[in-house]
């Protein structure tokens, strides 16, 4: 038997021999390349941009937190407290911590029934803020002892909410100098974004009126704050550093709080406004507008239903400013009118003019407030009687050009650099531009007989007043009022009218007169030294009461002090109703700066003296 021989075992070859180098090599490559950028990477990050990515990761961990200044306080003339401080305690959120929902369903409904405050208004301000502002939001304000109580226990419950006490603006004298201080309030979010770039933030109170608002600047401070350490959700873990917050300027103004109270009790019952000026420098030293408002209630988080409908939605208008309110200044006026007959030349100071009970001029009567006319009358008679026809006389000599000329002269139509520039009314001058561009007609003599009494479309507001009673007061002066007591430039700004010596002396011996003979009696009393004025009484239209005026300066040979006092509608005359609301601020001026020189004599007197302004039908006086 023969073996057979088995047959080799043959492997095949598919012939395939190019790439197969190429595959390890590229594999070599792409790992080589691959971890090479990956190590160029970790040495950009760490030489170069290492200080850059070290500092964001700090920004990450550390949070600046604002501490908001403390507000300048407001003292008057003498250095007594108009406007200051207290501390009440208020609640804040963090946003970081509360941007994530299950944390704010856990906070908010807690939050909301201790504070009261609705948890879609905290949401909307947490919003506002960003859930990653480094801010606290504050929420709610002014906490009660039972709230600070719920809060501590409760503590637990809510985190990222903090009691802090906070500074907020408080007016002693609530009303008496509202419209004078204004008040503060926190930022609208319309004005917010203008503010923004000065520095303001979410929950910034900012002054909205008066003082409060033109002195923002010196007022404010300077903002500091707190370097805090922060875990990964946000949380404060400890202050790393502090940087104190520099308190607002104090301010020292030109009001005297007596004079101040006294203006704000004259007024009492009436709409209207007082105001009071140095006639030598323009110094405000009262400023008083009823009916008024309580400042203090804008200090507080939320105003109450019953808040809102006494201030904002009174048809009384409280926050309007009166003393810079524009009126027609009837009889008052009769200053410039003088003025405009004698410095024009076409009147000596000693001229007489016949008076009469009517004047009728292009088929137009215009009458005399007490029907019969006075008979003849030089200039400071008829300043003293308020004779009517007299300066309809006058008015038409001059024409309405010198008229209008010498009424803006004296600073009429135009606001007068007085620091509530937003709140100033510029009143009104007509003329002949405007009266065809309103009524579309020309200006005729009616309309300068007219205006000659302070008639007409002419419109002034009692701080214009003030400073047209100073002219005559001064020597002819125009001053610039100022309520910064330390306000050099306004303090040494006068503008002299140019007037003759003969001029100032025919309204001087003719106010003086208005006291003495004439429609102003109730200042003829020996509780103040004399005084020189003039009262008016301005027609407000057709079915409603008259406004009533009354200017006056003391002591009359060398005046220290310009008092206007304005009733808004009140249907009585200037003489009667508002000559003495002048007297109580002049009583208060003189006691206080003469004890003992003039005789507080009789409050009996003034009232008695109250019937001498004569009342006539016209509104003349």
């Amino acid at each position: 038997m023969s073996i057979s021989k088995p047959s080799p075992v043959v492997t095949k070859n598919d012939g395939r021999t190019v790439g197969q180098g190429f595959k390890s090599v590229f594999f070599v490559l792409f790992t080589l390349v691959t971890v090479g950028s990956i190590e160029a990477r970790l040495a950009y990050l760490q030489v170069i941009e290492g200080s850059h990515l070290h500092a964001k990761a700090e920004s990450n961990r550390i949070r600046m937190l604002p501490k908001q200044p403390e507000r300048g306080n407001i003292f008057d003339r003498n250095g007594k407290v108009l406007a200051s401080t207290k501390y009440p305690r208020s609640v804040y959120l963090w946003p970081m911590a509360h941007k994530h929902q299950d944390t704010w369903n856990i906070v908010a409904p807690r939050l909301s029934q201790i504070l009261g405050v609705p948890s879609e208004e905290m949401e909307k301000k947490l919003q506002e803020a960003g859930p990653n502002s480094s801010s606290l939001v504050r929420v709610a304000r002014d906490l009660s002892e039972a709230q600070i109580t719920a809060l501590k226990e409760y503590e637990s419950e809510l985190p990222g909410v903090e009691i802090h006490t906070e500074a907020v603006r408080y007016y002693p004298y609530g009303p008496e100098l509202a419209h004078v201080l204004g008040y503060t309030r926190e930022l609208t979010a319309e004005q917010l974004k203008v503010r923004k770039k000065d520095g303001y933030r979410l929950g910034d109170v900012i002054g909205q009126l008066g003082v409060e608002k033109a002195y923002e600047k010196l007022l404010r401070g300077e903002w500091g704050g707190e370097q805090v350490e922060v875990d990964a959700k946000g949380r404060p873990q400890k202050i790393l550093g502090e940087k104190q917050a520099k308190a607002g300027t104090d301010i020292h103004l030109t009001i005297d709080l007596d004079l101040q109270i006294a203006a704000h009790k004259a007024l009492k019952g009436h709409k209207g406004a007082v105001v009071v000026l140095d006639p030598n420098n323009g110094a405000v030293l009262a400023m008083a507008s009823n009916p008024s408002f309580d400042p203090n209630i804008f200090s507080k988080q939320k105003l109450s239903k019953k808040e809102v409908e006494e201030v904002l939605l009174n048809k009384e208008h409280p926050m309007v400013n009166r003393a810079l309110s524009a009126f027609p200044p009837a009889s008052t006026f009769k200053i410039i009118t003088t003025t405009a007959g004698l410095e024009s030349g076409k009147f000596a100071p000693d001229s007489i003019l016949q008076t009469f009970g009517s004047l009728t001029v292009g088929g137009v009567t215009f009458g005399e407030w007490n029907h019969a006319g006075f008979g003849p009358l030089g200039f400071p008679k008829a300043i003293a009687m308020s004779s009517d026809t007299f300066f309809y006389q006058v008015g038409k000599r001059v024409g309405g050009p010198t008229l209008i000329s010498w009424t803006q002269k004296y600073g009429f139509g135009k606001r007068t650099g007085f620091e509530f520039t937003d709140e100033e009314s510029r009143g009104l001058v007509p003329d002949e531009k405007w009266k065809q561009k309103a009524w579309k007609m020309p200006w005729t003599v009616g309309d300068t007989i007219n205006m000659s009494i302070g008639q007409g479309a002419l419109q002034v507001t009692p701080l214009q007043s003030a400073i047209m009673f100073s002219v005559p007061a001064n020597g002819g002066y125009r001053v610039k009022p100022h309520l910064l007591k330390d306000n050099e430039q306004a303090k040494n700004w006068r503008e002299s009218l140019g007037l003759k010596p003969s001029t100032v002396k025919v309204l001087r011996d003719g106010l003086r007169m208005v006291i003495t003979d004439g429609t102003g009696k109730s200042l003829n009393v020996p509780s103040i030294a004399p005084a020189s004025g003039k009262s008016g009484t301005a027609e407000a239209g057709v079915g409603r009461p008259n406004h009533t005026w009354f200017g006056a300066y003391a002591p009359s040979n060398k005046p220290e002090i310009t008092v206007v006092a304005f009733g808004e509608n009140t249907g009585e005359h200037g003489g009667t109703l508002c000559g003495p609301m002048v007297l109580q601020v002049l009583e208060e001026y003189f006691s206080k700066k003469y004890p003992g020189k003039y005789v507080k004599a009789a409050s009996e007197e003034s009232k008695d003296s109250k019937s001498s302004g004569h009342s006539g039908a016209r509104t003349g006086d």
